[in-house]
C-alpha cells in the first residue's frame, strides 16, 4: 500500500512547518520526521543578507513527483513538502518537509531522501546577496 501525498507546493507564501507536520500526522504513524531548510547568514565564509529564489514554471510538478516517489516507499504513510520562491530574509524557511511512517527508521530515511531529491531535481535558482554588496546566482539542476 502506498502512502499519500498530503501537501506539496512551490510559491511565495511563508512556509509553515507545523502545517506540513499536521498534514502527514495520523493515528497510523509511529513516527513523524520533519525538516526545515532555513536561510542562514553566511555561505562559504561570506556574510549573507538575503536570498531570492526563482523557479521554472514546472517546478511544482517536480516537487509533486518527488513527493509521490517517496510516498510510494514501503512503510511511508504520508509526505508533505514545499519550497518557497521570492525574496527571503535570514531565518526564513525556504524548504519545509514532513514524512509520516510506521517506524522511525523509515521516517528518517524517507525525509532525508525527500529533501535530497527535491534539492537535486527542483528547477530553482538562488540569488545570494552578500554583506559586501556583491551577489551571485547559484543554479539548481
Amino acid at each position: 500500500m502506498s502512502g499519500t501525498v498530503a501537501l506539496t507546493g512551490v510559491g511565495e507564501a511563508v512556509l509553515d512547518l507545523a502545517a506540513h507536520i499536521a498534514a502527514v500526522d495520523g493515528p497510523q504513524a509511529g513516527a513523524v520526521v520533519s525538516f526545515s531548510g532555513v536561510v542562514r547568514d553566511h555561505d562559504g565564509g561570506r556574510g549573507v543578507t538575503e536570498l531570492e529564489y526563482q523557479a521554472h514554471p514546472g517546478a511544482a510538478a517536480v516537487v509533486a513527483e518527488v513527493a509521490a516517489d517517496i510516498a510510494a516507499r514501503e512503510g511511508v504513510l504520508a509526505v508533505a513538502v514545499s519550497h518557497r520562491v521570492g525574496l527571503l530574509g535570514i531565518g526564513e524557511v525556504a524548504l519545509a518537509a514532513a514524512v509520516a511512517a510506521a517506524h522511525r527508521g523509515e521516517a528518517f530515511s524517507a525525509c532525508q531522501e525527500l529533501v535530497d531529491e527535491v534539492k537535486r531535481r527542483l528547477p530553482v535558482w538562488k540569488r545570494q546577496v552578500f554583506t559586501d554588496g556583491t551577489e551571485e546566482w547559484v543554479g539548481s539542476t
